[in-house]
């Protein structure tokens, strides 16, 4: 089979999912529809709002379905008659058998994790908040229960010490448009097999999930050591952020989100949560064994700054704590 004569329909809707429809549309395959989310208001005034992969489909003249409920009859009768041979799905929404199994040769799963490790809404933040040294992509063929398919291939990456979930998502979303075009081929040659991701458990670590991250996720715990303090917050930076309340003596709490921080192993006294500063250069918040200096930070109703800037707006007095 060429490239040309298998029908391709791809289902995403953030910027992660873009690349793997660019690599596809430039690669010359032959991608007949693209189903994304509807538009949805975001940001200051509530704007309706096109996905990435809407505005990608619309610059590049590709059929477009934005179905309110993939349930829908019409949605269903649109997309049986475009006639898909394989589909492809790269951070959309959980599909019913009705959708996954109606292509000749099925539908496959991009995840951003060495499943079956990290299965979930939130495999990339999970992995750096874990301390994992390394993550990865996997292609899988869907099947009923979320992200449990057979595995078809797999590729990892190194999570190096200074990287943060922006970083990361960036090499993997890069990455993972390449293993997607390695499935699609391995399609097209009719050599691709699939594994039962039984074969690649590792019972003895057991298997570590990736729920859906909220706001209470994201509060910082103080009394954890300084590496579990450093990585969940780089595993939450820059969205959605880890954040504390800074407790001033005689002031409101000040909630406070932090982007960037860096971690220092040392001996001390103070309470964890303690703060201290220079109220010029440095602000560093006392933990089990040892600081966490902050560095990029963003006080409620503020910009994102500098901790320098963000001290030259707030004096830190004795006593000065977080929580």
């Amino acid at each position: 089979m060429k490239k040309e004569d298998l029908r391709i329909v791809f289902m995403g809707t953030p910027e992660f999912a873009v690349e793997s429809l660019k690599a596809l549309v430039e690669g010359g395959y032959n991608v007949v529809g693209v189903i994304t989310m509807p538009d949805k208001p975001a940001g200051r005034g509530y704007k309706m709002q096109q996905s990435a992969v809407k505005k990608y489909a619309l610059d590049n003249e590709l059929l477009l379905l934005q179905p309110e409920k993939l349930k829908n009859e019409t949605f269903l009768d649109e997309l049986r008659n475009l006639h898909a041979d394989l589909q492809i799905v790269v951070a959309f929404r959980m599909l019913r058998e009705a959708l996954w199994a109606m292509p000749a040769y099925g539908t496959f799963d991009l995840h951003a994790s060495l499943l079956p490790q990290y299965r979930g809404a939130a495999p990339i933040n999970w992995a750096i908040i874990n301390g994992e040294k390394e993550t990865g992509v996997t292609t899988f063929f869907l099947t009923h229960e979320i992200d449990t398919g057979k595995i078809i291939f797999q590729e990892k990456i190194r999570i190096e010490e200074e990287d943060n979930a922006e970083t990361v998502h960036d090499k993997l979303m890069r990455t993972g448009a390449g293993l997607v075009i390695k499935t699609v081929d391995a399609v097209i040659n009719g050599n691709i097999e699939a594994t039962p991701q039984s074969d690649f458990a590792a019972p003895e670590t057991g298997l570590r999930p990736a729920p859906k991250i909220f706001k209470e996720t994201c509060k910082i715990n103080w009394d954890q050591p300084a590496e579990k303090v450093y990585d969940f917050i780089r595993g939450l930076s820059p969205y959605p952020a880890a954040w504390t309340e800074l407790m001033l003596p005689g002031e409101e709490p000040i909630n406070l989100k932090i982007f960037a921080a860096t971690a220092k192993k040392a001996s001390h006294g103070l309470n964890p949560g303690s703060v201290t500063t220079d109220n010029k250069t440095y602000l560093d918040v006392a933990v089990a064994d040892g600081y966490i200096r902050l560095s990029d930070i963003q006080a409620a109703g503020k910009k994102r700054m500098n901790v320098k800037d963000f001290l030259n707006g707030f004096a830190i007095t004795a006593g000065s704590r977080v929580e």
